[in-house]
């Protein structure tokens, strides 16, 4: 009952929209909690935490799905783990702690993306695949606005321990409809728990536990012989843009909450509001990008998106430009017209800029990695694309947050820019499109 093709993609949307929310609802809930307590710095510790896990556990969690071709087993298994490290979360005091736990939560719930963006490619196949990622990041934006939305309303209607709670919640949601998904990639469409043999055998003896360990190091850390699919139409350029785009992204994010409330002024909910503007531009340009990324190709996406990317974190330290004054549902002020909405509105326009660009961007790059992935490989090339997302989720908070204690936000947001036009630089430069005039994506040894 559970293996049509709707049912499938429900509940795959619904893995998706309930893994990301939960986990922006914590996210940002977690940085207002500790922006109260601590400096910018120490609220670029929630993201550096979260996003050092993904960078770490990403290419593990996604060789491993490849190596034994369990990929259920392995959502299932990460995410039961990942709600059990949010549950502490709901008795957790102080500053350090959270943070802590925060990054091992990351560590298990890295273990989504990498599988559920294989599936999601494989269910588009070779001429579809854009469309079908395109509606798979729908879902997940949605996920993500819908988290943003209720962490600005839950910060001033429940008590710290009952927010935790309903991450737990969203996560072990996520868990349950990833228990009921079946993984196209397996030959004969058997389950991920029981893969069949390539001639449609018995299935093969699966590995050792030192075999299998091997592998995954292998695949990690190829030797030289075996590093030839990163130089497929750039690959490899595409992971160091990404990593540089996310610097400036994923650091002017993690402060963009206390931001958004000690400095331009806005209440929670309107806090809440505005990030839900991103991720809710996303839901209908990722499928929109999805289907242009079928037709125009890859990197006009890639190169457009990182460039838009740096546009917002500009548009982002102009929000306080507008002299104090006037105020918009909860913004400074006496008064409801003038100074306080146009500061509602740059900010605004900056995560509208946002949510488009990085549609592009992302619709662009896993459509790539798609296209050039050898058979076989393509979960743990996903993962690696996280763990360029981690690296600079680990780098951007940081230096962002060092450079805002040092000279205010809008100053480092303004300098951050510039790493996100720089990537849109070297992915111009060094990607070769692997979508041909054809429509049919390019073969992994081309």
């Amino acid at each position: 009952m559970f293996r049509s093709d709707r049912t499938q993609w429900l509940l795959l949307a619904t893995a998706a929209a309930t893994r990301f929310g939960g986990g922006v609802l914590m996210g940002t809930a977690m940085a207002v909690y500790v922006g109260r307590e601590g400096s910018p710095l120490a609220v670029s510790a929630v993201a550096t935490a979260y996003f050092a896990g993904l960078m770490l556990a990403s290419p593990v969690w996604g060789a491993l799905a490849d190596v034994t071709g369990r990929r259920r087993a392995v959502m299932v298994t990460t995410g039961t783990l990942a709600t059990l490290a949010a549950a502490p979360l709901a008795v957790a005091d102080g500053v350090w702690v959270p943070v802590g736990l925060r990054g091992l939560y990351a560590v298990f719930a890295a273990g989504f993306a990498p599988v559920a963006l294989t599936i999601a490619s494989e269910r588009g196949g070779a001429d579809g695949r854009g469309r079908s990622l395109g509606t798979f990041n729908s879902a997940r934006s949605g996920g993500f606005a819908g988290g943003q939305f209720v962490a600005g309303l839950l910060l001033g209607a429940v008590a710290r321990p009952e927010l935790y709670l309903v991450v737990a919640g969203l996560s072990a949601a996520s868990t349950v409809a990833a228990v009921f998904l079946v993984d196209p990639t397996e030959d004969g469409g058997g389950s991920p728990q029981d893969p069949v043999a390539a001639d449609g055998g018995d299935s093969p003896d699966p590995p050792t536990r030192t075999e299998l360990l091997g592998e995954v190091r292998d695949r990690l850390f190829p030797a030289a012989a075996d590093r030839g699919h990163f130089r497929v139409k750039g690959l490899r350029w595409l992971y160091v843009a990404l990593a540089l785009r996310n610097v400036t992204v994923l650091g002017v994010m993690a402060l963009m909450a206390p931001y958004l409330v000690d400095v331009v002024g806005v209440a929670e909910p309107v806090m809440g509001a505005l990030l839900a503007v991103n991720h809710g531009t996303q839901v209908g340009a990722m499928y929109l990008l999805g289907v242009a990324a079928d037709r125009i190709g890859r990197k006009p996406l890639i190169v457009v998106g990182m460039a838009g990317s740096g546009a917002f974190a500009v548009l982002a330290s102009a929000a306080t430009v507008p002299a104090a004054g006037a105020g918009l549902l909860g913004v400074a002020g006496p008064a409801w017209l003038g100074t306080g909405l146009a500061r509602v509105a740059a900010a605004a326009a900056a995560l509208f800029v946002l949510g488009v660009s990085f549609s592009a961007m992302t619709t662009g790059a896993v459509a790539f990695i798609g296209d050039v992935a050898p058979a076989g490989r393509e979960s743990e090339l996903m993962g690696l694309r996280s763990t360029a997302k981690g690296l600079g989720g680990v780098l951007g908070p940081t230096l962002v947050g060092g450079a805002a204690t040092l000279a205010g936000y809008p100053a480092a947001f303004a300098v951050a820019s510039a790493l996100a036009f720089a990537a849109a630089g070297l992915a111009g430069l060094g990607l070769v499109e692997s979508r041909p005039a054809s429509g049919r994506s390019v073969p992994a040894d081309d």
